[in-house]
């Protein structure tokens, strides 16, 4: 089997380097990367705080995820400006129509990071890293701001690779590379290793990605669970995800809220999962698309990001089986911390309804589709939960 070949790319401090660019290109003096400013939101709720700061403001000490005030009295002369999240959507389309010229199988990881599947173009391209060279340098002469590229053999060692040095940088970790420049990291350098979680494996002696490579796999089941296993997984370079496509129509529909306070009650969390899974349900069906993948999308107050996801046997696109299966997700893959931010995603998409169910069900599934399309003309006049099933109330 030929090995992949796959480019992660992600814009360097993405938020305040589209900024700058928009605002240079609209005849402001500066060039706000030079100067000490943050990208940060309103003050008076709680969104103001830090979402991305110049390298002048890095040096003052502003970190991100702080709130204003306090970045102000680190950085006399510090420059606030709002964030931009239409801006930022159309800067990250027209980076990936950029990449479609090299290949066709892209897959947006966030608003600022692609991973591209360069697999079989060898033919096109026979190097690689100068490629990858020419990507970044392009990048910039053509958008006015870089990027960090990791070139690796699957997804997982291209994301490690292209967090090594920033900014403007290309960086491979090859298989036989992992040993040199992975393993002597810190462990809570591993993508999708949290404060928590890192915490708890120094405590058990665990300090390197190496240390974790080699720590004994049902060890890490037994205090972990199945976030062990990737764990052990990840340190040793595994990862066989493929480059997700982005198709024609949506390649996912998602829904997030930024709560008044962080959360750990799992009647409050059930609510909001309830509301978005209804959201997304909606759109769904209004697109005729099934969803075969549901995630949930966790931030902690400690602004540490982790999804967890379920796969489906049957398609869906119905609020009920959506919300069901969030709450699987819910009791399986959140660590109990307090969130600030909770969302529910689908992804791999369908257009047909392939329902594996016997004869004798077919017509009760025929009378759900019926119910939540009235369901649906209710909600569209007269808003959401006016209705909700029964069978969904605790």
């Amino acid at each position: 089997m030929k090995e992949r070949v796959i480019f992660h790319i992600d814009v360097n401090n993405a938020f305040l380097s589209w900024t700058a660019v928009d605002l240079l290109e609209n005849g402001y003096p500066v060039d706000i990367r030079m100067i000490p400013s943050v990208i940060g939101g309103d003050e008076e709720k709680r969104r103001g705080i830090v979402t991305a700061k110049s390298p002048v403001a890095k040096a003052c000490g502003v970190i991100t995820a702080e709130p204003l005030f306090m970045a102000r009295r680190k950085c006399p002369g510090l420059q606030v400006f709002s964030g931009n999240y239409a801006l930022y959507r159309k800067k990250s389309n027209e980076l990936y129509e950029y990449f479609c010229q090299f290949t066709d199988k892209i897959e947006r990881f966030s608003v600022d990071e692609c991973f591209l599947d360069m697999t079989g173009t060898n033919l096109l391209y026979s190097d690689y890293l100068a490629l990858a060279n020419h990507i970044k340098n392009e990048i910039y002469q053509k958008f006015g701001y870089t990027v960090n590229i990791g070139v690796a053999s699957n997804k997982l060692c291209a994301k490690m690779a292209s967090d090594f040095e920033k900014p403007n940088r290309v960086h491979t970790l090859f298989k036989e590379e992992i040993e040199k420049k992975m393993w002597p990291l810190p462990v809570t350098e591993l993508f999708m290793v949290g404060k928590s979680s890192g915490r708890q494996l120094m405590e058990m002696g665990i300090h390197t990605i190496g240390d974790l490579a080699h720590t004994n796999l049902k060890l890490l089941i037994r205090r972990f669970k199945s976030q062990g296993e990737l764990m052990h997984r990840y340190a040793n370079g595994i990862d066989d995800s493929p480059v997700s496509n982005e198709s024609s129509k949506s390649r996912s529909i998602s829904v997030t809220e930024t709560l008044e306070k962080d959360v750990d009650s799992i009647p409050l969390l059930k609510k909001i999962l309830l509301r978005q899974a209804d959201h997304v349900g909606r759109q769904a069906r209004r697109e005729k698309l099934y969803a075969k993948t549901i995630a949930l999308i966790f931030k902690t107050g400690e602004f540490v990001s982790y999804t967890h996801q379920i796969k489906l046997v049957n398609a869906t696109n119905v609020t009920e089986e959506i919300y069901k299966n969030a709450l699987k997700i819910l009791k399986n893959g959140w660590r109990g911390e307090p969130l600030r931010l909770v969302g529910i995603r689908l992804a791999d998409f369908t257009v047909d309804h392939h329902y594996q169910i016997s004869f004798f069900d077919q017509e009760k599934d025929t009378n759900r589709n019926q119910i939540q399309e009235v369901l649906d003309e209710i909600t569209e006049k007269y808003g959401d939960g006016i209705i909700i099933p029964a069978s969904l109330k605790d």
